[in-house]
């Protein structure tokens, strides 16, 4: 099993009160919540499920944040990715790559791309063509945000000391963290690896199987252009570094969440609008009319 050095994301008190504030989420996941928040109005994307897939629909412009809430009594490893591009180092998404290691029960957003441990590049919904995905080369997987978790893997018993003189004692492997809150994952990439790896057993996906963009292409042509994750203004985001070492090399959990504006989401079917029904006319309407005590000006 690996294990490696991790970052602690800090929250602070105002992103503390943001957070408890928070409506019930409507999230997607076993072992953690995920849900997506539209940072600039404080609302929580409702989750659409079409096509045998998770969405949320952003708005353009739009700063926003992966909420992760660990379900557990134990602490779990996330790795994210956003646009297939993992939002710590910036390399294409794999699941043995750096991750938010989160205690139990804690609840942390995600709200940017990873520039050092105290900072980051704020996600904000644009163009395909302004994504940090297309303008790094990468605009293949635009438009899914995804989250892979993690149990760790419990530690080993202290060794027992015997009374002989020369016994050989064994070393204690067990995690010199401390328990401390929400780290962050630094285990050297190995992008081969992941490659070779079988993809996670049914069971262990939150979203359902993806149909591919063939199915996608059967419905109604969408009527603007999709959206993507921009590399957003610099924002203070402190993280310290832990150690984690996973319980298996494939994870417990992944959580795929689909994401387009919402005219295009409409247009495709995935968001079901209610139709709009013309008033009812009436012989009377004057005397129809329940009189009550207006408002003052």
């Amino acid at each position: 099993m690996k294990s490696g050095s991790m970052i602690l994301p800090a929250l602070t008190a105002l992103t503390s009160a943001l957070l408890l504030a928070s409506p019930p989420a409507q999230a997607i996941g076993r072992l953690a919540d995920v849900t997506i928040v539209d940072r600039d109005t404080g609302a929580t994307l409702p989750v659409h499920y079409a096509r045998g897939e998770y969405w949320v629909a952003g708005r353009p412009g739009a700063r926003y944040a992966v909420t992760v809430h660990n379900r557990t009594g134990e602490r779990v490893l996330s790795v994210p990715s956003v646009d297939g591009v993992n939002v710590l180092s910036g390399e294409t998404a794999a699941w043995d790559q750096r991750g938010y290691v989160f205690s139990p029960y804690e609840r942390y957003q995600i709200t940017g791309w990873r520039k050092s441990s105290s900072e980051v590049a704020a996600f904000e919904f644009s163009s395909i063509a302004n994504s940090y995905a297309s303008r790094t080369g990468r605009p293949a997987n635009v438009g899914v945000i995804g989250v892979a978790l993690f149990r760790e893997q419990p530690p080993l018993p202290a060794p027992v000391a015997t009374p002989e003189p020369y016994s050989q004692r064994r070393d204690s492997s067990s995690d010199n963290s401390g328990g401390l809150p929400g780290r962050m994952r630094e285990e050297p990439a190995s992008p081969a690896a992941a490659a070779a790896a079988p993809p996670p057993a049914p069971e262990a996906e939150s979203s359902a199987r993806a149909l591919g963009a063939g199915s996608l292409a059967k419905a109604a042509p969408a009527p603007s252009a999709k959206l993507g994750t921009a590399h957003g203004q610099r924002e203070t985001s402190v993280v310290s570094h832990t150690t984690f070492t996973r319980l298996q090399e494939r994870p417990n959990e992944v959580i795929s969440i689909r994401y387009d504006s919402r005219e295009n989401l409409v247009a495709l079917g995935v968001i079901r609008e209610q139709p709009v029904r013309p008033p009812i006319p009436r012989a009377f309407p004057q005397s129809d009319a329940v009189s009550y005590v207006p408002d003052p000006r």
